[in-house]
């Protein structure tokens, strides 16, 4: 057997051991269907025996692609962005592909990762896509088969799994309003983005069909993923003479930013007032009396999105770029809602 200890073992090395030609070692590991199912799985025993390491380059050189596969985030310091990165790991490794993290909440960073997984490549990506991707993006996905997930950028053109925010929203707001609140305060992100606008859309529906106009309605919106913005906004609502009975929040880290505004000051829920929150994280079932909160089905979401990127790489075409799927949320009552006893 070849001495492993001082250089990398080649497919040379692999022949001799499995008593093969070099030419298939090569085809035997690219699954070749001109080689018979045992030297196949002699071959690959060999490998795995000898640690032998596919040389990317050479298979990049010969037209392949390797097998990551991209995943754009704007932020993983938040749960729902974490848990869906596992759950897309977890997908990519049932189909031997890796999966490359890379964050990016800006067009410029967005095209400078994306030009890195097409030099590199990527065999797919998963793109939240910023508010308005760039020229070079635009370009350099029309190389890279992709999905986008939660956001929908109407100028990249490919198909997109999201939630259904504005009926989830819509949801939300309706329990409030079922208790008997009126003065329900929206905190969420701004409308640049197609999942703030559809779940501000969701909010003022509801109010509309209890009869509350535009001028009744109090909205704030601001930087999604900014705790910052969010311990300002509920700092105002209380601090406001006519303050809510209820508030409504769309996105996680403002969610976090508002529990912890609450808590840090004891004020309890739902005494100072009703709070519906956004996503789940473990945490939140523990805060205070219980956060009540719309569940996110992420692992279907992050499921659903992965299958539909490995057919479109199996297929080797770009399937509808129109298709939009949407899963959606749970409404999980816990403690911090209860009926208003304001007048």
């Amino acid at each position: 057997m070849p001495d492993q200890k001082n250089k990398m073992v080649t497919t040379k090395d692999v022949a001799e051991v499995a008593k093969v030609s070099v030419s298939t070692v090569g085809r035997a590991l690219a699954d070749d269907p001109r080689i018979s199912e045992q030297t196949k799985t002699r071959v690959k025993q060999v490998a795995t025996q000898l640690g032998y390491v596919e040389n990317l380059p050479a298979r990049l050189m010969r037209g392949g692609r390797s097998n990551l596969i991209g995943l754009m985030l704007p932020d993983i310091r938040n749960a729902f962005y974490a848990t869906i990165a596992e759950a897309l790991s977890d997908c990519c490794s049932a189909k031997g592909h890796q999966l490359a993290l890379s964050l990016a909440n800006d067009p410029q960073t967005e095209a400078r990762h994306i030009k890195e997984l097409v030099s590199a490549r990527a065999a797919g990506m998963v793109i939240v896509p910023s508010v308005h991707p760039t020229r070079e993006s635009l370009a350099l996905l029309k190389n890279l088969p992709h999905v986008q997930l939660l956001r929908r950028a109407a100028s990249i053109g490919a198909a997109s799994f999201g939630i259904n925010d504005e009926a989830s929203i819509h949801e939300g707001t309706r329990h409030l309003l079922e208790l008997g609140h009126r003065r329900i305060a929206y905190v969420g992100g701004t409308e640049e983005l197609s999942t703030g606008r559809d779940r501000v859309a969701g909010y003022r529906r509801a109010m509309r069909e209890f009869g509350i106009g535009a001028d009744q309605m109090i909205e704030i919106l601001g930087p999604a993923s900014s705790p910052e913005f969010g311990t300002q906004a509920i700092a105002d609502l209380l601090a406001s003479p006519d303050r809510p009975t209820a508030v409504l929040v769309s996105t996680v880290r403002i969610t976090q930013a508002i529990l912890e505004y609450l808590h840090e000051r004891g004020m309890a829920s739902p005494e100072t007032l009703s709070v519906v929150g956004f996503g789940d994280s473990p945490e939140f079932k523990w805060w205070g009396p219980g956060l009540t909160t719309l569940r996110m089905p992420i692992e279907e979401l992050a499921t659903s999105c992965a299958l539909w990127l490995f057919h479109q790489l199996e297929v080797g075409a770009t399937t509808d770029p129109k298709y939009h799927s949407t899963v959606p949320a749970t409404l999980i009552v816990r403690g911090s809602t209860a009926p208003c006893v304001s007048p």
